[in-house]
């Protein structure tokens, strides 16, 4: 079977249906990492330090990231993302048989602090907030780190509320992480939009009770998680079109 792409499984709440007339929009939360902040962005500054092996080098090291997160909250041991980043990073050169000096280090840190957001972001954000939608971020990074990411960006204007999950010590998908949003947001769940590039996050938010919006910048098949993304897009671009029509 061919893989399946956004188009045919995206479902639309058409405005004035049950659904949406029970649970208007008040709220947007979007994840960082990979949603709004390009991860890959690191490959350049990679493939300098390594000619050839940038690519599997930024590749591998954000799949160690995510699984250190979902291994560490399974096991109860949490460390902050900045911490979980580097040990991830330290397992990326070592498997790919790089040598990673302290300079080296420094220099792919210091480039997390200050990852390249996707093109269509800061027009997307601008439409958003023009709707008067409480507008946040919920993300695995630290507050060190995504203090200067945002800054850097140009989002620190946009965006109202800034949540890490250093606050609860645990990370997505864990429902107490979504939990906050609630909490800081003062907005119920049910009227909360959940907007991620990772099918099992936005996954996640679904199983919590958020209405959720995958940017699905791939193509790729949805996850099996028993908890489907609402709405599927291929591009922040498409959001607020897309936000108007359910609200």
């Amino acid at each position: 079977m061919g893989r399946l792409h956004a188009r045919e499984y995206t479902r639309v709440v058409p405005p004035g249906s049950l659904e949406e007339s029970l649970s208007p929009l008040r709220a947007l939360v979007f994840d960082a990492y990979g949603t709004l902040f390009d991860v890959h962005s690191v490959v350049a500054l990679c493939e300098q330090l390594w000619p050839g092996k940038g690519a599997a080098l930024s590749q591998l090291w954000r799949t160690k990231q995510l699984e250190y997160t979902w291994q560490r909250s399974l096991m109860r041991r949490y460390e902050d993302f900045g911490r979980v980043t580097e040990a991830a990073l330290r397992y990326a050169c070592a498997a790919l048989g790089l040598q990673l000096d302290e300079e080296r280090r420094r220099r792919l840190a210091d480039a997390y602090l200050a990852l390249a957001t996707f093109p269509e972001v800061g027009n997307a954000f601008a439409e958003l907030k023009a709707m008067k939608l409480k507008l946040a971020i919920l993300s695995n990074g630290s507050p060190a780190m995504l203090r200067p990411a945002v800054a850097n960006a140009g989002l620190r204007d946009l965006i109202g509320t800034v949540i890490s999950v250093d606050q609860r010590k645990i990370y997505k998908p864990a429902p107490a992480v979504y939990r906050l949003a609630v909490q800081r947001l003062r907005v119920p769940k049910k009227s909360i939009g959940f907007v991620s590039s990772n099918c099992w996050d936005a996954c996640g938010a679904k199983s919590f009770g958020f209405r959720t919006f995958w940017i699905n910048r791939s193509g790729a098949p949805v996850d099996n998680l028993g908890a489907p993304p609402d709405h599927v897009i291929r591009s922040l671009a498409e959001l607020p079109a897309l936000v108007r029509a359910v609200s």
